[in-house]
């Protein structure tokens, strides 16, 4: 019987491939429809990375060529239209507190990784510098910026994500619990969850669940973490140049740059060009969802037997260490 539906699956997978997309697009299109935006509030990047995995496992891949040329692209220009979400003058102001230590922690947690990852785990070269980039930085965002530099293909970013995704959502709910029960201060905890949790909406979510403070210090040391993803994907081009290859500039981030600064100097100081800044970003937000789905499907039953839970572990233990090595800090300085 399981068989037999399982066949079925996968002789329709095309049909349920464009389906799948069709209804994700539809959804996050409500959000601009006024009293709309619960429907659309539950398609969340997670949850399209799910979606496209559980496809390609049960259904096997579906236009392969479609997908692998739109994940790339798709995800490119969210990074660009992320930019519009940010301030540089708030997040430079908001890190010099923490700067120094922030600087330490980047650093400190690619080279853990790569030690964890590559020496004890053996973990591809590209996986692992995935996982320990989106660890260090701010989770997907940063692993979507740095995989096309590196040459990623769909596979590994689909790894890297989704053992990212887990460890975000799980800290969402975990990290609260552990605050209240250590008495850590507002301002603590809002420092602690900015550098141990890896995405930008799970460091909210969990600072606002703490406290209105501890929302503020999360929100803004993470902004400043986020700037990161530049250094990081030029220091990236140059760490895996190949002997004999040209580096391969990633110009897309220059965009993001570029960005950044016209949502800080130009839209940032009219209302008008808030409004335009944020509808860039919330688009931008929406076809990084949909990039998503498109990464997820990508993987197969085959690479999953191939890369085994070794990603996953190097993910926890790097994330352990981080979390840990931050309260330290937190604690003794």
């Amino acid at each position: 019987m399981v068989s037999a539906i399982t066949k079925t699956l996968k002789m329709n997978n095309k049909t349920i491939y464009v389906s799948l997309v069709s209804i994700l697009t539809l959804f996050l299109l409500l959000d601009y429809i006024p009293g709309m935006h619960a429907l659309s509030a539950w398609v969340t990047p997670p949850l399209a990375l799910f979606l496209g995995l559980a496809f390609a496992l049960v259904c096997g891949q579906a236009h392969p060529k479609f997908n692998k040329k739109t994940s790339k692209y798709l995800l490119q220009y969210s990074v660009v239209g992320l930019g519009f979400g940010m301030n540089l003058h708030s997040a430079l102001a908001s890190g010099k507190e923490g700067m120094e230590f922030t600087i330490i922690s980047v650093v400190g947690t690619l080279l853990i990784g790569w030690f964890i990852g590559r020496k004890m785990l053996k973990v591809d070269k590209n996986t692992s510098y995935l996982i320990s980039s989106g660890t260090a930085i701010c989770g997907g965002s940063a692993i979507a910026a740095v995989g096309p530099v590196v040459k990623a293909n769909d596979s590994e970013m689909s790894v890297a994500l989704a053992t990212i995704f887990i460890l975000n959502a799980i800290a969402l709910f975990i990290f609260p619990v552990i605050g209240h029960a250590l008495g850590m201060s507002q301002h603590d905890f809002g420092t602690w969850a900015a550098i141990a949790i890896h995405d930008t909406s799970s460091v909210v979510g969990a600072g606002a669940a703490y406290g209105e403070e501890a929302l503020k210090v999360a929100t803004t040391i993470k902004l400043t973490r986020a700037l990161w993803i530049i250094p990081i994907a030029f220091a990236t081009s140059f760490i895996f140049k190949s002997k004999g290859q040209k580096i391969s500039i990633p110009w897309f981030i220059f965009f993001f740059i570029l960005a950044l600064v016209v949502n800080t100097y130009l839209l940032g100081t009219t209302d008008l060009g808030v409004q335009i800044g944020n509808a860039i970003n919330g688009l931008a937000r929406k076809t990084l969802t949909i990039t998503m789905f498109f990464i997820g499907a990508s993987l197969s039953i085959d690479v999953v037997k191939a890369v085994g839970i070794k990603p996953l572990i190097q993910g926890v233990l790097l994330w352990i260490v981080i979390s840990c090595s931050t309260l330290a800090y937190i604690y003794c300085f």
